[in-house]
């Protein structure tokens, strides 16, 4: 399936990932912000928006939260080997506690057994610790190994950003 875009529509899906790519700002309101920059209707903006979505130009739209800047300065990439037929529903349950931020299956490689990826966040080496010890609690006889690889530095985060076009 293709879809036609108009060149005015296309001109505006570029400005709107202009404006967004780097984050919106903190307002009230940020989608009449949003509307006031493209000069269109908050409705039409937020239009513009799922039809990106839609089609797969945007992904998502979702706070991203600077967890060192919130106080939570120590991270640990929590892996896991989980036997198959378990990992769905309890990869559901990690990603699901407060302390994770995100979940994730990958497949395992030679020399890497882990197959279960979960990112925790605390304010203290300690209180990570704790967090892997409650994972690993909740994951049972399913989990026959764990590692916590922890962050010595930090690293800047930044999402894709796209070169936009002059007109």
């Amino acid at each position: 399936m293709s879809v036609c875009i108009s060149r005015s529509e296309d001109t505006l899906a570029q400005r709107l990932i202009a404006l967004t790519q780097a984050g919106l700002p903190l307002l009230d309101d940020p989608w009449a912000w949003l509307a006031e920059q493209l000069q269109l209707s908050i409705e039409s903006t937020l239009a513009l928006l799922k039809r990106l979505q839609a089609e797969g130009a945007i992904r998502r739209i979702a706070a991203v939260p600077n967890h060192y800047r919130l106080g939570y300065r120590h991270n640990g990439m929590t892996v896991w080997d989980v036997r198959d037929t378990d990992i769905t529903r309890l990869g559901a349950l990690i990603g699901a506690q407060p302390f994770v931020s995100h979940c994730y299956r990958r497949p395992r490689r030679t020399g890497w057994r882990y197959n279960l990826f979960a990112m925790v966040h605390g304010r203290s080496r300690d209180e990570i610790n704790s967090y892997r010890e409650h994972l690993r609690y909740l994951l049972g006889e399913a989990c026959v190994g764990d590692e916590m690889l922890v962050s010595s530095r930090i690293l800047k985060k930044t999402g894709l950003r796209l070169p936009v076009a002059s007109h």
